[in-house]
Formats: C-alpha cells, structure tokens, sequence
C-alpha cells in the first residue's frame, strides 16, 4: 500500500503517522510540507506523481481563535484544500482519509455525538471543518473517510498537555476552564486508528478519541499529578476550577463534545485505551 500523507513537518499527527506506519505500507516521497494544498495544480500534480494508494489528509488550519479573523485562510485551507484533495484522489483513483474535528458539533444536550449527529459549529474553524468534511462525503462517497477526533496531543509539536507542562513548572497556580467537557486524544492513537481504517478502505463518517470524559480542569490536574510522578514537575501548583466566561476567547468552544465510537470501534475491530492511560505513555517520552 502507498500512501501519500499531506500536513507540516511540525504536525504532531503526521509525526505519529510516519512512526507508526506498519511494515508493508511504503510511504511516498512527495509526503512532505512542501505540499500546499491550497494550489490545486501542485495537488493535481503531486497526487498524479506520487500514485498513492491511500491519501491521509493530516494539513488543516488548526488556529481556532485566530480562525475568526482570518477566516479566509481557514477556509482556504480546511474548505477549498480538501476539495483540491477530493478531485485529486478522484481523478487519479486514490481513497482519502481526511481527519475531521468535534467543533463540528453544536452545545449538544450532553448525549456523546454520533457520526450522524446533527451538526452546528459555533466558530468559523468549526465551520470550515465541516465544509471540508461535506466535501468528502459529496465527492468521494465510495472512496472517501472522515474521521473525527478532539483534544488532540503528542510529545511533538504544541498542544494543551505541552503548553500545561510548561506553565506549571512556571506558576504556583493555575484557573483551567472546568465546564467544557471532552475527551482527550493521543495523537499516537489516532494514527494507528488511521492505519487500520486505512488497510480496509474504509469509508463514510468515525469518531475516534481516546475513551473515557474530562474536563479541561481534569485533563489539567491529571497532567499535573503525572507529571509529578513522572519527575516531569517538582514544584507543587494550585490548579483552580473556572467557568468559560472567567476565561474569554475569540472562539466558541463546544461545552460538550464527547463523541460516539461504538460503530467506529465495530468496524475498525479496535478499541481506544482510556485517556489517563495514553497520557502516562506520552508523559513518558518526555522525561
């Protein structure tokens, strides 16, 4: 299987999709950041050079609260990209496995989101998101994945538990939001989800996360205490519960974005490890 990996060499999800390609699966050459896909020419060109099996879109403008005022370029990316991916894998016969987002979804009545859930973003990045995905699903439906994930992290590149390590070990306290629930994800899990979705061919909608519910509050405090029994941290932090509006930012986060995995879990014959596990296991590449 060839297959050609689209995003940044600074994306931590593209760093874990190229450590845990599986023996059998010969990543092509033209996987590389230098691929804009935002040009649909140098798209067209790349995919038709490279010949890919398997597409796995990993690019995406991922800077929620700057989407709201440089939506032109979320949309660039996230929006019009992907179609420039969907008429590429088309045209040259490739499948498209394109990673998707919980910001899809509306506030939600506190029931995890199924991959049929209505959707209703609540920010431009959301919004761009979801155009993506329609692109998708309109374009490619026999040869086309989006898979939907959240919280996402890793020991590379810049995420929530990175940028926590670092402010603990800076601060004596700390107010992290506490009414916004989710569920957070290993990139490293992620990418395996990807590989195996990627062998079937599968298509359609999935939700992948790591399992298990938490707030930003608890994923911080769960941070915290293993970071410290890591030796990752030695200083002790005050870690406050606040409300999102003790907190303001540009962009509407979902208050509730827990999602469904039961058929993703079914089709995939795989099932995601609890969130406090996968961190300890990311925490350790750090020490």
């Amino acid at each position: 299987m060839r297959v050609l990996i689209t995003g940044g060499a600074s994306g931590q999800l593209k760093y874990e999709l190229t450590r845990t390609c599986p023996e059998g699966v010969e990543l092509c050459a033209e996987s590389g950041a230098r691929l804009d896909i935002t040009d649909s020419a140098a798209v067209n060109q790349t995919v038709g050079n490279a010949k890919p099996d398997v597409i796995i879109n990993a690019a995406a403008y991922t800077a929620v609260d700057k989407a709201e005022s440089d939506s032109e370029q979320a949309f660039a990316v996230n929006d019009t990209g992907v179609k420039h991916l969907c008429d590429a894998a088309a045209e040259h016969g490739c499948h498209l496995i394109h990673v998707s987002t919980d910001f899809v979804f509306g506030p939600g009545d506190g029931t995890p989101f199924l991959p049929s859930a209505a959707t209703a973003p609540l920010s431009v990045y959301g919004q761009s998101k979801l155009n993506g995905e329609q692109h998708i699903q309109s374009l490619l439906p026999d040869a086309g994945l989006v898979v939907r994930t959240a919280w996402v992290y890793s020991s590379f590149g810049h995420n929530f538990v990175k940028s926590m390590l670092k402010l603990m070990s800076e601060r004596d306290s700390l107010g992290i939001v506490a009414d916004q629930v989710g569920s957070p994800t290993w990139a490293n899990s992620l990418a395996r989800a990807l590989w195996i979705a990627a062998e079937k061919r599968s298509c359609g909608l999935m939700h992948w996360t790591g399992a298990g519910v938490a707030s930003w509050y608890d994923f911080a405090v769960a941070i915290y205490s293993q970071g410290r029994a890591l030796s990752l941290l030695t200083n002790t932090v005050d870690i406050k519960p606040i409300r999102s509006e003790q907190y303001p930012t540009p962009a509407t986060r979902p208050p509730f974005s827990v999602m469904d995995m039961t058929s993703t879990v079914e089709s995939l014959d795989h099932f995601p490890a609890h969130w406090q596990h996968d961190l300890e296991q990311m925490l350790r590449e750090l020490r």
